[in-house]
């Protein structure tokens, strides 16, 4: 399968350190498996001016092919001023409205207040089932207190990487399983 994890902005660290976290836990756990880590950080992506994913190039290109190649997506989001980042709303913004459809999307946000647990219910979760994904019911939210020196320092947060990962692979294969059975019974 093809996992495909995306850190959603391009400032900061501790979205890239979780991320980077769970990359090398999947890599470790599951070594079969095709994983990438896209980082917005290292990428150039322009503002979506409305054309098909597929008229761009450069590295728009390669972020929404990647996307859209994907079987299981997890996202990556720290929450400003109450809200998902603008380059991850852009990413969003440049993909097409199915973009997620029969895929699986496990969320993780970073953020500096107990407060803004909810954002990824309120904003990311509408985002998702417009776009035609399945988001894990249960996301990993982590607090600046949970991290020191670069390193998650949380064990509970280290225990809800380790079920998002399990969750998002289980329900991925179930969902396949069940989708091909499907498949296979129209018989043409």
């Amino acid at each position: 399968m093809k996992i495909r994890l995306l850190s959603g902005s391009i400032v900061g660290t501790k979205t890239l350190t979780a991320m980077k976290f769970l990359y090398q836990k999947i890599k470790n756990e599951y070594p079969d498996e095709d994983v990438q880590l896209l980082d917005l950080k290292s990428l150039n992506i322009d503002f979506s001016d409305g054309r098909n994913y597929l008229d761009y190039a450069g590295d728009i290109q390669f972020l929404t092919t990647e996307l859209m190649a994907a079987d299981m997506i997890i996202i990556g989001s720290p929450i400003f001023q109450a809200s998902i980042p603008a380059p991850l709303k852009n990413v969003f913004d440049l993909l097409p409205q199915n973009a997620f459809q029969n895929k699986i999307i496990g969320v993780v946000i970073t953020a500096g207040s107990p407060k803004h647990f909810l954002v990824a219910e309120t904003q990311l979760k509408p985002i998702i089932n417009y776009m035609k994904g399945y988001m894990l019911p249960n996301y990993v939210f982590i607090e600046d207190v949970d991290f020191s020196q670069s390193a998650i320092i949380n064990d509970d947060i280290l225990f809800r990487i380790d079920r998002l990962i399990e969750d998002i692979f289980l329900f991925a294969k179930t969902y396949h399983h069940i989708w091909q059975e499907k498949e296979d019974s129209y018989g043409f």
